[in-house]
């Protein structure tokens, strides 16, 4: 069965793949429910295959908001009602009276929060806001955080918890970018995009550092289609939008969208 499982995901996906098994399996043999930590989109894609590969068993996701892209999960026998169960999320609130806490972004706050010995599968989805950063994270660690985040990128914060009902989201900004690229192979999209040197970039994708939808891909030539969110470790992230038509010298036309 394990090897059958296996064929349809990559390699490294093998730890989380048999953790979540072994979820499914509790709940549809031995009744058992179990909360997760934040899943990414694609942690969320493998749990469902593998949930559906059980009669007996169902699950939940839920990231605080419709559209979340992190989200918590209950996996539990069919027989269960999971409309009502709680999902373990709460809003952490971020306000600062400095004025340097306007130019904060994402990375500041999960690096903040991180910086604290937290690992990132305790939180979800962050909204950065002017008036203030609302970030979901799992209720068993906002003791924590309210006692010791206290800092942001040297900019003193103070926190607040709020229920999920008071959380205020924001889109997700994207920058647009319009490209022309010799083909829609993955390294000449993101050495463009990031405007690094194409050598400058294959020795991060070869060592596994890029990952497009959520997975990791380590072959430089994949090609890459509308939709794709593609993410480079400690560059950034960016959505392909839209690749077109051909110039005059057969370049392709590519419309990117940076997150910001």
């Amino acid at each position: 069965m394990k090897a059958d499982i296996y064929e349809h995901f990559k390699p490294e996906e093998r730890p989380f793949v048999d953790r979540a098994w072994e979820w499914v399996v509790n709940a549809g043999d031995y009744h058992e429910v179990k909360l997760s930590d934040f899943l990414d989109p694609r942690q969320c894609y493998i749990l469902e295959t593998l949930a559906n590969r059980h009669p007996d068993v169902q699950i939940r996701l839920d990231g605080g908001y419709e559209g979340a892209e992190r989200r918590r999960a209950l996996i539990a026998p069919d027989y269960r009602d999971l409309s009502q169960e709680p999902m373990g999320l709460k809003v952490l609130e971020i306000t600062s009276g400095d004025q340097k806490f306007l130019a904060l972004q994402h990375g500041d706050y999960l690096g903040a929060i991180l910086g604290l010995g937290l690992k990132r599968d305790k939180i979800g989805d962050i909204h950065v806001r002017e008036d203030g950063c609302h970030v979901i994270v799992a209720e068993e660690i906002v003791p924590f955080l309210q006692m010791n985040l206290h800092q942001v990128h040297r900019v003193n914060v103070m926190t607040d918890v709020l229920n999920l009902g008071e959380l205020r989201t924001m889109e997700k900004e994207l920058e647009p970018m319009e490209l022309t690229v010799a083909s829609l192979r993955l390294d000449g999209i993101v050495s463009d995009v990031f405007r690094l040197s194409r050598n400058k970039v294959l020795i991060p994708i070869k060592a596994g550092r890029c990952r497009v939808n959520w997975r990791t891909e380590e072959d430089p030539s994949t090609p890459l289609k509308v939709g794709d969110v593609v993410a480079l470790q400690g560059f950034g992230r960016f959505k392909v939008l839209e690749a077109g038509g051909l110039t005059k010298k057969g370049r392709h036309r590519v419309k990117i969208g940076k997150f910001v």
